[in-house]
């Protein structure tokens, strides 16, 4: 019997049973979606956009580490400009290197008590002098070795320039953690410094090697070999010479 004080009949039992064919439990009366890609997607938008864009990084990747191209590209025989090639050399990271590596020179020498103005410059004319003897050492041994490669001073300066990066890693290590995150951080900056310069060195010197037709064991392709060791060996040395004071 109907309730007296119902003013509508419940029909909604007679909609299922005519519908029940029709409709999915939770679905609010819609047909089943799940049927067609489409209708996937459509049933969880989110995860399936994270699926997709995760899929596409991860290709990405792989197809950067299977090139593993460490070379300068080119246009018309003219090396293309930095913010078009990861590759090329930019004075840009050298050049805030230094600068800042003599900031946290002066903030060292300040917090030992020994900061001055006559010593922070003495500190930057020093790192200075010694970029420059080691670029002239670089073009002065590239005419005696006789090599014929593109290599410019301003893509010397560029190169050895990016050791300021780990320098200044270290002397802020140095002054958080003492001297064993100095030693941590400075070696781990020297291994990379050094890995970068042989990949570097080896693309630019030994390949117009190659290009000549010089053997691999002959005596010049030989001296380019110890040319290229000797300057990325300096580079740690280097660091080492230039921060180990600032850190006691």
């Amino acid at each position: 019997m109907a309730d007296p004080h119902q003013l509508f009949d419940d029909t909604s039992s007679a909609q299922s049973q005519g519908y029940g064919a029709q409709r999915v439990p939770g679905g609010l009366g819609y047909p089943a979606a799940a049927t067609s890609p489409q209708g996937a997607f459509l049933a969880d938008p989110v995860s399936n956009m994270a699926m997709a864009y995760g899929s596409s990084l991860a290709a990405q990747g792989k197809e950067l580490v299977d090139k593993n191209d460490w070379e300068v590209q080119y246009q018309q025989d003219t090396p293309v400009a930095p913010r078009f090639d990861v590759n090329a050399p930019d004075l840009y990271i050298p050049a805030m290197a230094f600068i800042t590596y003599v900031l946290v020179a002066g903030l060292a020498l300040g917090t030992q008590d020994r900061f001055s103005p006559d010593l922070l410059g003495l500190q930057a004319s020093s790192a200075l002098a010694w970029l420059t003897l080691e670029v002239l050492a670089i073009l002065l041994s590239l005419y005696l070795v006789t090599v014929n490669t593109d290599l410019s001073t301003i893509d010397l300066v560029a190169f050895l320039g990016y050791k300021y990066v780990g320098m200044i890693g270290g002397v802020l290590m140095g002054l958080l953690f003492g001297k064993i995150g100095y030693y941590l951080v400075l070696g781990w900056c020297c291994v990379s410094i050094f890995v970068f310069m042989i990949r570097t060195l080896r693309l630019k010197i030994l390949a117009e090697a190659a290009a000549e037709g010089i053997p691999v064991r002959g005596a010049r392709n030989q001296l380019r070999m110890y040319l290229t060791m000797a300057v990325a060996a300096a580079q740690p040395l280097l660091m080492y010479w230039l921060t180990f004071h600032l850190v006691r």
